[in-house]
């Protein structure tokens, strides 16, 4: 019988009863996550020299945090808003950053949240790399003996894993195939957590202990939505072009998969303006073998399947716009007739009653897609959330299966920097500080060398910073992707297809996607290690691959409100969407001392409008100090600068 409480400390003390003073907790990631009973259980062990916390998980998912004065500014109302003045931050994580976790508890993530720990060596000597498909196997070698999971449940009081399919299930079937003893599983139930039918529903009996504590009603952790650049919009343009009709799509997350979906849209609701885009980036690229072989740029007949670790937002839009419509189903014979045309009426009609064309091992949004899953998930003739065993791999005994569901499949993923060779590092810089983690990368990289018709696409920036630092590298360390699973890349300056080339091919193709400024060194680089002929012509690179270029392209749309910082929608107001490019302005221009002098001297002396809106917003309308006086000043200036 599932044992049930209604108070955290009485579940804690359950915990350390069964588990005894060495306690190991494995916790899955993201909303699944229970923070006030993994609070409790972190408070009360710190307090108690006789016991002993592991924490085994990943993606700790804490509201951002100012580090400065406009930054307090501008988040503070911002945060209490999405997130409420009391939600539970992770205790355990916040030590962590800040290097104070105490000697007996030891934190072991797998994923983090981006950037989080770059700074903190408790959090650096503490990541362990796993391809996420790796990471069931690596928790049956811990010692697990006790699992947390936040869980929904509905009327009939059935439990759901909801946003968190993951890992849970396979992590219990590993322990259980090592030979070791089932750990003590614990389920709070959260009313906020959306319902998802179908796979995600468990039996009452899973959990040997259900808490729910009535006082609880905390919101659902949100992602805010992030502003969408030229670059950005310019990566998600080109990668549009790769995804075929009749095909599978698997995305990341953050603004270039915002960019990339939002360029689908505008392909299948308005591909007259999406030509135009296209042809301003790139006049040459629709005829381009690589775009008419695998892929496209006509509206969707068929449509997609999608088929990814994280659910997110841009998946939202799709489903909404009729792009990914193409239903799946367990069956290998249907799937086969489906394909070749050959359904029967009656056969068809199962494929749309049971089908799927939304399948995901995660979820992630914002508060609007969250309500979006809760009418997805009660229907559930859309989507269906799965084990990651499932989700990120196709070696299993469903490969055949797999080839047929996953037809034309299309591995969009994102990284921070690449060689010309074909490596990418995505997670790791090259001193070793990790800034997230494998994740499934590895996973979908090499799944495209598994299915027949599929293709990798990482996409990144060509440069970042006002400087324009190259992210092409000729040396790169800590990769997470190798140059021979090479495949296809895409920047803000076009697509290189690296599958299959040699190397000479390859450097030349990633040079032509590389930052003007960095296209002469690269070459000088690479002739000089005898990789590539002194006769290549790199002028025209350095002519046209630039952010103002860039900008030229695409300031008609611009104009025209074609391309919105905003195009899957906002959680900031209009004001703070003013006020963000503002700060990232100030930002920009007070990182060096010359730099501020010079900010200051341009709002001290130029002829400003009052922003009456956005300075009340941050709370300087009436400035009582000279660096209050002097803030919204440059506050004012920046705001100007920004029009």
């Amino acid at each position: 019988m599932t044992e049930q409480f209604t108070s955290y400390d009485d579940m804690v003390a359950q915990v350390i009863t069964t588990c005894g003073p060495d306690i190991r907790l494995a916790t899955i990631l993201g909303l699944g996550k229970p923070n006030r009973l993994i609070n409790a259980l972190y408070d009360t062990v710190k307090g108690r020299s006789d016991l002993s916390l592991t924490i085994f998980t990943a993606l700790s998912l804490n509201p951002p945090e100012p580090s400065s004065d406009l930054e307090t500014r501008f988040l503070t109302p911002f945060v209490q808003r999405l997130y409420g003045k009391d939600f539970p931050r992770l205790k355990y994580a916040d030590d962590m950053k800040a290097g104070r976790l105490p000697e007996n508890i030891h934190v072991e993530e797998f994923y983090t949240q981006p950037g989080s720990y770059v700074k903190s060596a408790q959090g650096q000597q503490n990541y362990n790399s796993l391809n996420y498909t790796e990471v069931a196997d690596a928790l049956s070698t811990k010692g697990i003996n006790v699992v947390f999971q936040r869980v929904s449940v509905n009327e009939t009081g059935h439990y759901s894993l909801s946003s968190n399919t993951d890992l849970t299930q396979d992590v219990l079937d590993r322990i259980q195939q090592a030979g070791q003893p089932r750990p003590f599983c614990v389920g709070e139930v959260d009313h906020n957590l959306p319902w998802v039918g179908g796979k995600a529903v468990i039996p009452s009996q899973f959990f040997d202990a259900i808490v729910s504590v009535s006082s609880t009603n905390d919101r659902v952790f949100a992602l805010p939505r992030q502003p969408v650049n030229d670059g950005d919009f310019a990566i998600g343009f080109y990668a549009s072009l790769l995804v075929k009709d009749g095909g599978t799509l698997q995305i990341g997350i953050g603004a270039l998969a915002d960019a990339l979906c939002y360029a689908l849209v505008l392909r299948h609701t308005d591909n007259s303006l999406y030509r135009k885009i296209i042809n301003a980036l790139n006049p040459d690229i629709l005829s381009s073998t690589l775009v008419q072989e695998f892929g496209g740029c006509e509206p969707f007949e068929t449509g997609v399947y999608g088929c990814s670790e994280m659910v997110n937002e841009g998946f939202r839009v799709l489903v909404e716009h009729g792009i990914m419509k193409r239903r799946v189903v367990d069956n290998l014979t249907l799937m086969r007739k489906q394909n070749t045309g050959e359904l029967s009426v009656e056969e068809q009609e199962t494929v749309e009653s049971e089908g799927k064309y939304l399948r995901g091992g995660f979820y992630l949004g914002s508060p609007e897609f969250y309500q979006w899953i809760e009418e997805q998930g009660v229907q559930s003739n859309t989507l269906e959330m799965d084990r990651i065993g499932r989700i990120n791999s196709v070696t299993g005994p469903d490969y055949e299966l797999e080839v047929e569901q996953r037809r034309h499949a299309r591995f969009m993923n994102i990284c921070m920097m690449a060689t010309p060779l074909g490596g990418a590092a995505s997670e790791t810089l090259p001193d070793g500080r990790v800034v997230s983690g494998v994740g499934g990368q590895y996973n979908f990289v090499s799944m495209a060398a598994d299915l027949p018709e599929a293709r990798s696409v990482l996409m990144f920036h060509a440069a970042r910073g006002d400087n324009q630092e190259s992210n092409v590298r000729w040396n790169l360390s800590n990769l997470t992707i190798p140059r021979h699973l090479r495949d296809i890349y895409v920047t803000e300056y076009g697509i290189a297809d690296l599958r299959f080339a040699s190397d000479e091919e390859c450097i030349k193709r990633m040079i032509s996607v590389s930052t003007s400024g960095s296209a002469a060194s690269l070459k000088e680089t690479a002739v000089a290690a005898g990789k590539l002929n002194a006769s290549f012509d790199v002028s025209a690179i350095k002519q046209q691959n630039s952010p103002d270029i860039l900008e030229s392209r695409l300031s008609e749309f611009r104009r025209s409100g074609s391309l919105i910082d905003y195009p899957l929608g906002s959680d900031f107001t209009p004001v703070e969407q003013k006020l963000i490019t503002a700060l990232q302005i100030l930002k920009r221009s007070t990182s060096t001392t010359a730099g501020k002098l010079q900010l200051i001297y341009r709002a001290l002396t130029t002829q400003l409008p009052d922003y009456e809106e956005e300075v009340s917003r941050m709370s300087l309308s009436e400035p009582t100090s000279l660096k209050e006086k002097l803030t919204a000043r440059l506050l004012r200036y920046a705001l100007f600068s920004s029009e």
